[in-house]
């Protein structure tokens, strides 16, 4: 099997940005978002889903965290389409159940090449590290549309936002882990072709 994984450089009037992911990583990273809570996230997604992943990003953080998150998601989700290639062999569909002190998070992905995202943040606070909860919700739907996936994120209980959106990445790690392992040949599809 090739090396999967792929580097993106995006430049815009509100951001700049260089990624680079090995799916087939150790969980390393090197991430400087210019938002210490999305390093820490990403950080966590990268390690539990054993990624190595470098990512720069310099953004309009003086207008706020908005487009620094969605472009970061974009170019992420960008870059994991291209570092999964044709896809043949995995797993496709995976999905981890995390506990984080008090709160409880699942998240179920397909990589079928269909973009969907369910997402309710009704318990989630309305501020987060910061930044309207609302952020969170425009990240993973980036993320979502740019991979090719179908992502469901159910936050099941609890009251710390922190908490609530490690649990999300931890789980979104995970079940990246499950879906991108390559335990069969051939496309991981009934009808014989992804999307």
């Amino acid at each position: 099997m090739s090396t999967r994984s792929a580097s993106i450089a995006r430049n815009t009037k509100e951001t700049d940005i260089s990624l680079s992911v090995n799916i087939d990583g150790e969980g390393r990273t090197d991430i400087s978002t210019g938002v210490g809570f999305a390093d820490h996230m990403l950080t966590l997604m990268s390690f539990w889903a054993g990624f190595d992943l470098t990512l720069k990003c310099k953004g309009d953080l003086e207008i706020d965290n908005h487009h620094t998150l969605e472009d970061i998601a974009l170019v992420l989700g960008q870059a994991l389409s291209e570092a999964m290639g044709d896809k043949k062999g995995i797993n496709r569909i995976g999905f981890a159940k995390v506990p984080m002190d008090e709160a409880l998070v699942e998240v179920v992905i397909d990589l079928s090449g269909r973009a969907y995202l369910v997402y309710n943040d009704d318990i989630l606070p309305a501020v987060i590290a910061g930044d309207e909860r609302d952020v969170w919700r425009e990240f993973f739907k980036s993320l979502a549309f740019k991979a090719g996936m179908n992502l469901h994120i159910k936050f099941e209980y609890g009251r710390n936002g922190h908490h609530l959106l490690e649990g999300a990445f931890k789980a979104l790690g995970l079940a990246f882990k499950q879906a991108l392992s390559v335990e069969r040949k051939g496309l991981p599809s009934t009808k014989g072709s992804l999307d």
